[in-house]
């Protein structure tokens, strides 16, 4: 689609991979709405980037309802929803996971994505076109010693993307899985602090790129999967 004019969702898009892209994406032209749950930082981005924003906490379905009535609200249309908003908590062996982490993590990475997608899904159908981009992760396509919960959270993302893509092609709606490798931003750090990514390492900027390219794709055509490696970070 041509990005020019587009009224574009990001979820978690105050900070790292999010920001990157929305910065992107109105530098193409596009109208993007962010969300986040601390609503005086989520501000303070949007006025930096010229980004509309939208406080809440895609865990709870009556922020997520709320989100997406305040973009119709104002904005009338939404051409695509990047479901980014997604955490990691409670790394180590399966012998030492906790019920709690578990829960924690799913309540985002999971259910949260579901909501979105089950809302945009709803607002695209009576459209008869949208797009959906999900975030998933390398980490949705092979797992890895001590990432039990993150990794089952990002493998039911993919497969969440699998049935959204069959349900909703007839509606017009592409539904795209962009899987990144690890980016060291604010993600998963405890103090929330964006880390200086290493010259060897991907850069958000790296992801937004490919999010932009699979959303710019002639709508006639779409990427279903996308996965970016770095080359060589050893």
């Amino acid at each position: 689609m041509d990005i020019n004019g587009k009224i574009i969702l990001i979820t978690g898009g105050s900070k790292g991979l999010g920001r990157a892209t929305a910065e992107l994406l109105i530098a193409k032209g596009a109208n993007v709405i962010i969300t986040a749950r601390n609503g005086e930082y989520l501000k303070q981005v949007a006025d930096e980037i010229g980004a509309f924003p939208i406080q809440g906490d895609m865990s709870k379905e009556v922020d997520v309802i709320k989100v997406f009535e305040e973009c119709m609200q104002q904005f009338g249309r939404l051409d695509a929803v990047i479901n980014n908003a997604g955490l990691v908590r409670g790394r180590g062996p399966i012998t030492e996971s906790n019920l709690e982490d578990w829960e924690y993590v799913f309540s985002v990475n999971v259910f949260g994505a579901a909501m979105v997608g089950k809302h945009a899904a709803k607002i695209f159908k009576q459209q008869q076109y949208g797009n959906i981009v999900n975030i998933g992760s390398t980490a949705a396509t092979k797992g890895y010693e001590g990432g039990s919960i993150y990794v089952a959270s990002k493998f039911a993302v993919r497969g969440m993307t699998d049935c959204w893509r069959e349900e909703l092609r007839k509606y017009n709606v592409r539904v795209i899985l962009i899987n990144p490798t690890y980016v060291p931003t604010a993600f998963g750090t405890s103090d929330g602090q964006e880390k200086k990514v290493e010259d060897k390492l991907v850069k958000p900027t790296d992801i937004a790129h490919a999010i932009y390219s699979a959303l710019a794709m002639d709508d006639k055509a779409f990427i279903t999967e996308l996965t970016v490696w770095a080359t060589n970070p050893f």
